[in-house]
């Protein structure tokens, strides 16, 4: 093949880079750049950016709950109603979040991709928790708080990016940020009107969410060897919020876990405190990471 050997010439290859790919000299040089500035972030860090990554990476589940609820549902999934349409660029926004991450973090070489790429299959096989039910008043009050979430994680990583140099990653988890705290006022303004059109359904549909304990999707993560890693990763999120206690606290009410749930952490908590432990994560070579 002529034509093939060609293409694998030193001219070939030259005339190819021209055409259709930049030079490769200047990706190398990047990358180089980023692994620089992402050598500096430490293993915790990367443990809760990994654990947000694949948050955003579990959207077919997400859009498949929010499509099956009664009055809002997208049965052809290409419906022209205009909640269809919004699910749709919602998904696609929220989608350039997962892969923008993805590729940072794949780049960087800090991160075992291969475990990652495992916890995010065994999270989209898992679906969503099996308490949320067929109401779409359930299910704009859990977004709502879940983008709020949403919003405060990607601030604090953008935050915490810059106190260790790496202004890329501060302006990739600060636009996020920017991006989240936007649907968290989209949401936030459905659920408004439902409490002026319909109050008494809405309040009962809070008290119903907040009274059944949901937890964030990714309480589903699993990696393939730790069965704990949800508790795990979250008591590396807290660590990293520097909230006071009472601050932490109120936070994890409103945006992670319910009472109960608080209280189960808060004792492991401080058994793991007065241990000091350290657990590995397969997500970063099985560095140990303290609790």
């Amino acid at each position: 093949m002529p034509q093939l050997a060609s293409l694998r010439s030193p001219q070939g290859i030259a005339t190819l880079e021209k055409k259709a790919f930049r030079p490769l000299r200047e990706v190398h040089v990047e990358v180089i750049e980023l692994r620089e500035r992402a050598k500096e972030i430490p293993n915790d860090y990367l443990v809760v950016l990994v654990g947000k990554m694949i948050t955003e990476e579990g959207l077919p589940t997400y859009q498949t709950m929010l499509n099956t609820m009664d009055g809002v549902r997208d049965e052809t999934g290409a419906s022209p109603s205009s909640w269809a349409i919004w699910t749709g660029a919602w998904t696609a926004e929220e989608n350039r979040h997962g892969d923008l991450l993805n590729k940072y973090l794949y780049l960087s070489g800090r991160v075992d991709m291969r475990q990652i790429e495992k916890t995010i299959q065994y999270l989209i096989g898992s679906g969503m928790d099996p308490r949320i039910e067929n109401n779409p008043y359930l299910g704009f009050i859990y977004t709502s708080f879940e983008e709020r979430t949403s919003f405060i994680v990607h601030g604090n990583t953008s935050r915490l990016a810059k106190e260790h140099g790496d202004i890329k990653l501060d302006q990739i988890c600060g636009t996020t940020a920017g991006d989240e705290k936007r649907l968290e006022s989209a949401y936030t303004k459905i659920v408004e009107k439902l409490f002026e059109i319909d109050p008494k359904e809405t309040v009962v549909a809070f008290e119903e969410m907040m009274r059944k304990k949901f937890l964030m999707p990714v309480h589903l993560m699993y990696d393939g060897r730790d069965d704990n890693l949800f508790d795990h990763f979250s008591a590396v999120a807290q660590s990293l919020t520097g909230l006071s206690a009472n601050g932490q606290k109120a936070q994890d009410y409103v945006l992670w876990w319910l009472p109960v749930r608080i209280r189960k952490l808060e004792e492991r908590g401080h058994v793991w405190a007065k241990e000091g432990p350290t657990i590995p994560f397969t997500w970063i070579f099985d560095w140990e990471v303290n609790l």
